[in-house]
C-alpha cells in the first residue's frame, strides 16, 4: 500500500515543518470563556466579533424556528427548500446592507466558489488581492477565467492590469477587511477602477458585516458604495454569531445568480430555523452600537498596551496580528499563552506567506478589559524580542 503508506512521510514533513493542525474540543461555553479538557481560558480564536454566539435572543429564535417549521428544508431552495423564514431574512439582509435583493447560502465558502463563475468564464479575466481568502481563490480557478493576482492593496499595479486586459469581461475581487492582517481593502479606489473598466467588483465583507459602518451594516455603507456592478458577500457565522452567508447587490444581477451559481443551485437549504434566528441577529447588530465602541476600545487598549508595537500590523478591525515569525516559535507562543489561561491561534503557512507566521487575537464584545489587559502582560512577558 504505497499511496497509504506515504501519508506517514507526509505527515512527518509537516510535523517536521511545523504546520500540523489539531483541533481542540470546547466542553462548555460562557461568554468569552470556555473549558477545553476541564479548564477554563479565555478565548482570544474566535471571529464572534460582537458576542453574540450564545445570545438569548438567537437561542430563543432558533428554539422557536424548530417549533415551527421542524430542522432540515429537504430539498435545495429552486426545489422545495425554500421557506417563507428564507425569504424574510432575504429581504432583512437586503435592506440592512443597503441593497436590491440578496440571496442564503450555506455558508461563504459556497458563496465564493459559486458566484465568480456565474459572473465570468473562459476568455474573461478576474483580478484578485493576492492576500484574498481561500474560497476566493478557488472560486476564480473554478470560473476557469484567466486569474490576475495582484500586490495586497496595490492600486497602481491593478489599474495597469485592467488597462492592459482585452477581457470582454473583467471582475475585481477582494476581502473588505482581511482574515490574517485585519486591515480594510482601499474600497473607494477599485470601485472608481470598476467603474473606469466596466468591471463587476465582488466585495468579501466577512470580517465586516456586523462590524464596519453605521450600526454594523457593512463595508459598502461604511464608504457610501452603491452600484449594480458590486456583490457584497456577508458571512453569518462570524459578527452575527450564526452560521450562513449571504451576497447582496442589484435584483437583475442577484436574480441571475440564483440561475447560475451551482453551489447554489445544487444544495439542500439551510435549516429554515436558522433563517429566523438571523433575522434576530440583525436586529441585535442594528442596535449594536455600544458592542462595536467596546470592540473599539478593546482595539486600543491592546495595542497600547503591548511593549512591542513593531509585531503589531496595521490593523484597526477586531483582527489583531501580532508576527512572530518562525513556525515553531509562533506554536510555542500560542502554547504559553495557553498555559497562562489564554487561546490564541498560531497562524502558519499557507494561510500566511512563509516567515510571516503570528498570533492572531479575535477581540470580541464579550470581552473584558482585564482579559485584553491579561493577555498583553502575558505576551509581553512570553514573546522573545
Amino acid at each position: 500500500m504505497a499511496i497509504w503508506d506515504s501519508l506517514d512521510s507526509e505527515f512527518a514533513a509537516l510535523d517536521a515543518a511545523g504546520l500540523r493542525r489539531r483541533r481542540r474540543t470546547i466542553d462548555e461555553r460562557h461568554g468569552a470563556e470556555v473549558v477545553i479538557d476541564g479548564r477554563r481560558v479565555i478565548n482570544f480564536c474566535a471571529n464572534d466579533y460582537l458576542g453574540l454566539a450564545d445570545h438569548p435572543a438567537l437561542v430563543e429564535a432558533a428554539i422557536a424556528g424548530a417549533k415551527g417549521w421542524g430542522m432540515g428544508a429537504g430539498a435545495s431552495h429552486l426545489v422545495s427548500g425554500h421557506f417563507a423564514a428564507h425569504e424574510h431574512a432575504e429581504r432583512r439582509l437586503a435592506e440592512f446592507v443597503g441593497c436590491d435583493a440578496a440571496l442564503l447560502f450555506s455558508t461563504g465558502y459556497m458563496v465564493n466558489s459559486g458566484i465568480v463563475a456565474a459572473l465570468v468564464g473562459r476568455g474573461d479575466a478576474v483580478f484578485a488581492d493576492r492576500l484574498n481568502h481561500a474560497s476566493l481563490v478557488d472560486g476564480s480557478l473554478l470560473s476557469r477565467a484567466d486569474l490576475r493576482r495582484y500586490p495586497h492593496g496595490d492600486i497602481a499595479t491593478l489599474e495597469r492590469m485592467l488597462a492592459e486586459s482585452s477581457a470582454p469581461r473583467k471582475l475585481i475581487l477582494t476581502d473588505s477587511v482581511f482574515s490574517m492582517d485585519g486591515d480594510i481593502a482601499p474600497l473607494p479606489a477599485l470601485f472608481a477602477l470598476a467603474e473606469r473598466f466596466d468591471a463587476w467588483l465582488v466585495v468579501d465583507d466577512a470580517h465586516g458585516f456586523g462590524v464596519l459602518g453605521p450600526q454594523g451594516r457593512g463595508a459598502l455603507q461604511h464608504y457610501g458604495i452603491r452600484s449594480p456592478r458590486v456583490l457584497y458577500v456577508g458571512t453569518l457565522g462570524k459578527a452575527a454569531g450564526v452560521y450562513g452567508a449571504f451576497v447582496a447587490g442589484a435584483t437583475q444581477v442577484v436574480e441571475w445568480l440564483m440561475q447560475k451559481a451551482r453551489t447554489y443551485i445544487f444544495t439542500t437549504g439551510a435549516p429554515p430555523l436558522l433563517a429566523e434566528t438571523i433575522c434576530a441577529a440583525i436586529d441585535l447588530i442594528e442596535a449594536g452600537d455600544g458592542r462595536r465602541a467596546h470592540v473599539a476600545e478593546l482595539v486600543a487598549r491592546l495595542r497600547s498596551g503591548l511593549d512591542h508595537p513593531e509585531r503589531l500590523m496595521a490593523s484597526t478591525t477586531p483582527i489583531q496580528p501580532v508576527l512572530v515569525g518562525a513556525n515553531d516559535a509562533a506554536v510555542a507562543l500560542a502554547a504559553q499563552l495557553f498555559e497562562d489561561g489564554l487561546w490564541v491561534p498560531a497562524i502558519r503557512p499557507p494561510t500566511v506567506p512563509a516567515g510571516t507566521a503570528r498570533l492572531r487575537v479575535s477581540l470580541s464584545a464579550a470581552h473584558t478589559v482585564e482579559q485584553v489587559d491579561a493577555l498583553a502582560v502575558s505576551i509581553n512577558r512570553r514573546l522573545v524580542p
